[in-house]
């Protein structure tokens, strides 16, 4: 088989924040932006990584969803524990110190974790907990 990942999904629900984050601060591609009835759904990816990218999608659009569960996932985006991914870059404490320049809320500075990896941790501005680690 021949299986790659196309995209992933993260909850968001402020366009604005979620643009200065992923695209000023990350330094992702928008690759698109639809509005429809006041929400918004933004893809973004890493420039020179055509086929992946991460869709932020507004959490209350999704019509399978109860009123008391949007309120469970409410309850978890604020704490930071319904949405969440791994990126990966080859300088860790540069991109560390340069998210936490612009601003990003530090969950976890850089730390050699005993399962062998090197990373840090992130909220994005919906809460959303951004793990980064270092590969060479």
């Amino acid at each position: 088989m021949d299986i790659t990942i196309h995209s992933t999904f993260l909850p968001h629900e402020d366009p604005k924040a979620t643009l200065a984050f992923y695209r000023d601060l990350l330094g992702f591609e928008v690759r698109n932006d639809v509005g429809y009835n006041g929400m918004h759904w933004i893809t973004v990816g890493p420039a020179g990584q055509p086929g992946t990218a991460i869709v932020l999608y507004p959490p209350a659009a999704d019509p399978g969803v109860t009123e008391a569960e949007r309120g469970t996932i409410t309850e978890m985006m604020a704490k930071g524990t319904y949405g969440r991914i791994t990126l990966a870059v080859p300088d860790l404490d540069a991109t560390f110190d340069a998210l936490q320049a612009g601003g990003a809320d530090v969950v976890q500075e850089p730390t050699d974790q005993p399962y062998g990896v090197r990373d840090a941790a992130f909220r994005d501005p919906a809460g959303n907990l951004i793990r980064i680690n270092e590969v060479n």
